[in-house]
């Protein structure tokens, strides 16, 4: 209750404002339809404001001291100047299409935050961005304390891509006891948020103090976290109608903001923090939605029918932070703020909607600096690896593979508090420590294993004959499924490589194992929370709104799990859901990017454009970056499993794709991580898959029969 009760202050606050500033609203109004921008603003702010645009000094004079129409000006002498000025005049209003990518880099910046209580609980989106290295603005009704700012976060990338698909994002948690200053009057907070490397590539928005930043009349931009939903923006749809000493009013009839989103202008200078609105009451004096019901504060406050937006303005923020008597520790942070310049990230048209990536360091030399001795000898420690194997059963020796590339380093999260999960994530965890004293693969135990279980079939019996052997075998003797559960049956042992790392199945990308298992109980609390969230709403949603909110829900917050058969293919069903040997970890971006698209081999991969994960096109093309082999043999194992559950169809298996997996299983034999996988696998579901086992039986086998 405490936080609607200082969203509806700052409500009732602008109201007071709104209707307080009336005589001033209408003459400006009266004044824009009557002259435009020359009558509606004092010739200081409009100096200001042309200097700023770099309107050339001549054409600044005419205005100002001849009073020269804008109607009859001529053109400004620099490039800059003459289309800001005729955007102003509104005789042209075309963009330049660098206005995209600028207002994309901007949005790099935006983030959604999650207000959270003590106990790791949700209770709320906001939005914040970023302002310095180390410093995040939001509204003071988002967050109003140090208490309510520690356990909160703020998430930078939540977007869709060109595809519609969610991308990877970063969540960073916050550190009010380096940084906090809030203000309830101009609904402001700063604060820190706690370092990591993958911060930086998301950039900041320098904040100016100086004016001339905006006219009355003119258009402005907020890009926004809309309750909590993908980043969105309100482009040039509001006009500012008056500008007060603290505070911009600017309205519109489509698209309003959200609170603590940055409001711009068309050169993409933050002019103000967007914090509350005056909404649309009924003769009660309820709020009412946009569609005319009465409000209700669960629904959110982008439903509600504003007549105007406020903001605070930056130059008054930034006076009133300066204002402020902080100690030695915070005044390094703060100088950042107003000293610091950001560094644009480097973009192009067909990038720019992509989340920003860690850039890959270089594959370190697997070789130490060399130590002399006293005895003049020199030694360097270089990694070798021998096994050896004295009688016993012996297997085919693996064709020679390139071994698996040099990664960049592990992907961190914040982690949560261990006292706030559940029952089995903390043995997941528990599972994951013991990990470090097993013995990774025993070749000789599972060699010995896989002889007894292929006992009764005939290698050198027809390919469809080997098909349906193999397929009653993997079938009968899949005694345990499980359901779907990654940071329980995938992630602490089954998926991890020799190091006791995970890596992304496509981009290769390194995974610390336990930030994976944590970052995935929090996954599920935050859909476990908005889905309770929705229903609590359902009242207030018609079918068809329901049915968009529970779409986005699904393609929100996915998990880091790869089924190499997407789920859409059988239906989510179990136990192909949850059948282990299908399972692959996989960071969100790379999974999103794939999508259910069919494998697919480009003759052209390695010269042709493509993302970190791979390449795709249309609709029924994937090729992915790395783990070509592995891949394959999983969905030959699929076909053997569960025959007929997967069709021929454009955007499932495709009977004529089976050759590329045929072919990429050849080219990729399976490695110890694989031979790993499928012994704990088998420990754990009682089948195999036959391809690792005996990879030469993947070009006499007829997997065609698992595609009705």
């Amino acid at each position: 209750m405490e936080k609607a009760s200082a969203f509806l202050n700052a409500i009732e606050a602008t109201e007071d404002r709104y209707q307080a500033s009336r005589d001033t609203r209408e003459a400006r109004e009266e004044s824009l339809s009557r002259g435009g921008l020359l009558e509606a603003n004092d010739r200081g702010d409009l100096v200001k404001r042309l200097e700023r645009l770099q309107v050339d000094p001549g054409t600044v004079r005419a205005i100002v001291e001849e009073e020269t129409p804008f109607a009859i000006l001529p053109p400004a002498g620099a490039r800059e100047g003459a289309v800001a000025l005729e955007r102003l005049i509104g005789s042209n209003d075309l963009m330049d299409v660098r206005f995209l990518g600028q207002g994309a880099q901007a949005a790099r910046a935006v983030g959604r935050v999650h207000v959270r209580t003590p106990a790791g609980r949700r209770i709320g989106f906001g939005t914040g961005f970023l302002v310095s290295p180390r410093l995040l603005l939001t509204n003071n009704h988002v967050l109003g304390s140090r208490s309510e700012a520690a356990p909160s976060r703020i998430e930078l990338g939540y977007q869709l891509d060109p595809h519609g698909q969610a991308t990877p994002s970063e969540t960073f948690g916050l550190d009010p006891e380096t940084f906090f200053l809030t203000d309830p009057t101009l609904d402001y907070t700063l604060v820190a948020v706690r370092a990591r490397p993958a911060l930086e590539p998301f950039g900041w928005l320098r904040l100016i103090e100086e004016g001339g930043k905006a006219l009355v009349g003119e258009r402005v931009n907020i890009i926004q976290h809309p309750n909590g939903e993908p980043k969105q923006l309100a482009l040039r749809e509001n006009r500012i109608i008056v500008e007060l000493e603290e505070f911009l009013h600017y309205h519109t009839d489509t698209a309003p903001g959200s609170s603590g989103s940055p409001v711009f202008n068309d050169q993409w200078e933050v002019i103000a923090l967007h914090h509350s609105g005056v909404p649309k009451r009924d003769e009660q004096n309820r709020i009412l939605t946009r569609d005319g019901e009465v409000w209700e504060r669960t629904m959110g406050e982008h439903r509600i029918a504003w007549l105007a937006n406020e903001g605070a303005r930056i130059s008054r923020i930034l006076r009133h932070i300066r204002q402020q008597r902080l100690d030695a520790g915070q005044r390094p942070l703060l100088a950042a703020l107003f000293e610091a310049l950001p560094i644009p990230p480097v973009d192009t048209g067909a990038t720019f909607l992509r989340p920003p990536q860690p850039a890959t360091p270089p594959a370190p030399s697997p070789l130490t600096s060399p130590r002399v001795a006293p005895d003049g000898s020199v030694t360097w420690d270089i990694p070798l690896s021998l096994t050896i194997q004295v009688g016993g059963q012996t297997a085919p020796a693996p064709a020679p593979a390139t071994p698996e590339p040099a990664s960049p380093p592990p992907m961190v999260a914040e982690p949560t508090p261990s006292g706030a999960l559940d029952s089995e994530t903390l043995a997941a965890l528990e599972e994951l420590a013991e990990a470090r004293t097993r013995v990774y693969y025993d070749a000789a135990a599972d060699q010995t294993d896989a002889a007894a279980y292929y006992g009764g079939i005939d290698p050198l019996a027809t390919a469809e004959v080997l098909f349906q052997d193999l397929s009653a075998l993997v079938k009968a003797t899949h005694t345990e499924s499980f359901k779907y559960n990654p940071r329980r049956h995938v992630y602490p042992w089954v998926d991890l490589h020799p190091d006791l790392m995970l890596r992304s199945i496509y981009s290769g990308q390194v995974f610390d194992p336990e930030v994976l298992i944590r970052e995935d109980f929090r996954v599920e609390e935050e859909r476990a929370a908005d889905l309770n969230e929705l229903l609590l709403r359902e009242g207030s949603l018609g079918t068809s709104r329901m049915q968009e909110e529970l779409s986005l829900l699904e393609s929100r917050l996915p998990f880091n799990c790869e089924h190499v058969v997407p789920q859409s293919w059988f239906q989510e069903k179990e136990p192909m859901r949850g059948d282990l040997h299908h399972l692959f970890a996989c960071e969100s971006g790379c999974n999103s990017f794939r999508s259910n698209l069919p494998y697919f081999d480009f003759p052209d991969f390695m010269e042709a454009e493509r993302d970190q994960c791979g390449k795709r096109t249309g609709d029924d093309k994937f090729e992915p970056e790395h783990g070509k082999g592995t891949v394959a043999r999983a969905a030959l194992y699929f076909l053997l499993r569960y025959p007929g559950q997967v069709g021929d169809e454009a955007d499932e298996m495709q009977r004529d794709r089976i050759a590329t997996l045929v072919k990429w299983h050849k080219d990729f034999p399976p490695q110890e991580y694989e031979r790993h996988r499928n012994a704990a696998i088998a420990a754990m579901q009682g089948n195999r898959n036959p391809l690792i086992d005996h990879p030469e039986w993947g070009e006499r086998v007829a997997f065609g029969l698992g595609i009705p």
